[in-house]
């Protein structure tokens, strides 16, 4: 069933009001209900999973900055806004739970996308299950003999493994689809991925692995 446009909530969390302004016309004009909070304190009083289907969160902020209010929320569905030199708040905002990033200054078109990709994404969450292991987008673990959470990227990684476990997926593939609109990211980081989450695989005693085919690609292969 698909998402209906003009159902959708989101919460706008940016403290340059004149931007915030600009950013929830443009939204409201495209059928959102939008909120806006100027700090991040605000946002987390404000905050109700019953209420927001998605966030869109600005990593400077007064009071409590974005990656906090971040690790405090802890929901699916956030997408950060970081200044063009914030390499590690992209980092370090991914690895504490938000879905993706954008970076300002961004194009209307881009920033319609991003939420319509996290609305998407938000709502066709699963609980995924292969021999002994499970990834479970509540905690963004994987479960086997024991457990390991995963960063953002490893979760979406692992997801897409799943869902095209019968077929190996081409390094090209992984970056259009995991990595999606990041143009910074370079190949190989494809390959760090794949060799962390192996590793975590095998350090929960998975009965699954990464199988790597030299110039075709990645698949999940039961041992």
């Amino acid at each position: 069933m698909g998402l209906e446009v003009n159902d959708m909530r989101l919460l706008l969390v940016e403290d340059e009001r004149e931007l915030s302004q600009a950013v929830k016309r443009v939204l409201e004009y495209h059928k959102y209900s939008v909120d806006v909070a100027y700090d991040g304190q605000q946002a987390l009083d404000m905050v109700d999973p019953e209420l927001y289907d998605g966030i869109i969160m600005d990593v400077m902020m007064p009071r409590v900055d974005g990656i906090t209010a971040v690790k405090r929320i802890r929901e699916r569905g956030i997408l950060m806004l970081t200044a063009k030199a914030e390499v590690d708040d992209k980092v370090l905002g991914l690895d504490v739970g938000a879905d993706d990033y954008l970076t300002k200054p961004f194009a209307v078109k881009e920033l319609l996308a991003r939420i319509r990709a996290l609305l998407r994404r938000k709502g066709e969450v699963a609980v995924y299950t292969i021999g002994n292991t499970t990834l479970d987008p509540d905690t963004f673990s994987l479960k086997a003999v024991s457990e390991v959470r995963l960063s953002n990227k490893e979760y979406r990684l692992m997801e897409y493994l799943i869902n095209n476990r019968n077929s190996y997926s081409s390094t090209e593939k992984l970056m259009e689809n995991v990595w999606d609109w990041e143009s910074d990211a370079e190949i190989n980081t494809v390959w760090v991925f794949v060799s962390t989450l192996r590793k975590k695989m095998e350090a929960i005693g998975s009965d699954y692995t990464i199988k790597a085919s030299r110039g075709i690609g990645y698949r999940l292969e039961q041992k």
